[in-house]
């Protein structure tokens, strides 16, 4: 097991493979094989989900706002109702819904931040889910109890479920970001340290970075 030291600001206070998986799975045969994650800058956690096997495609975007509004000047001003989120699509039979939320909350992001993950502040921000159909819904909404009873975090999460929303593809340029300006200031600050945390901590779940 690697060391783990918790990084200030951030919620969880264990390990993240000591945090249990779902008890309530989502089986492959009822899994769709996508999910919609918010939590924080898309250009993170595309990078952290890219790594993961099982993973076929991460599209980075926005969701929970109007078409009209779905770009990044917009967005980045907080007032359109959009988050940054990712789409996910996976091969349920070689990944879990429940696995790739329990990387969601305890690598990807701090799901005790309201609005916010560190510097970057406002509702675009914000840690959510859009469940696409009702047995995720059932699954994440469990799944957040569990882990706010586990005392795995300092605070309770503020993940919310939120209704299932158009989803915008982010404009190309921000499109496996962090892979191809791994130099650039605010991936190598926040952006990889996520990845180099998932690799320390669930190396297992490694495969090739998808396109």
């Amino acid at each position: 097991m690697a060391n783990f030291c918790p990084i200030p600001g951030q919620g969880l206070q264990v390990s993240p493979e000591s945090v249990p998986l779902p008890s309530m799975p989502l089986l492959a045969d009822d899994d769709m094989g996508v999910a919609v994650l918010a939590g924080g800058c898309f250009w993170c956690t595309e990078a952290v989900f890219r790594r993961l096997s099982g993973v076929l495609n991460v599209m980075p975007g926005y969701v929970g706002g109007e078409a009209s509004q779905a770009n990044y000047d917009a967005v980045c001003s907080g007032q359109t109702a959009h988050a940054e989120a990712i789409r996910v699509s996976y091969n349920p039979s070689r990944l879990s819904f429940g696995a790739l939320l329990r990387v969601f909350f305890t690598v990807a992001h701090d799901p005790t931040q309201r609005n916010r993950q560190g510097n970057d502040v406002g509702p675009q921000y914000r840690s959510a889910i859009f469940p696409l159909d009702h047995r995720q819904r059932t699954v994440a909404e469990s799944y957040i109890r569990e882990l706010n009873d586990s005392g795995a975090f300092a605070a309770p999460l503020v993940t919310t479920l939120e209704p299932s929303a158009a989803f915008f593809p982010a404009e190309a340029y921000h499109h496996a970001y962090a892979e191809l300006n791994a130099a650039q200031p605010y991936v190598a600050a926040v952006a990889l340290p996520k990845v180099e945390k998932l690799e320390a901590h669930f190396s297992g779940l490694l495969g090739t970075p998808r396109p």
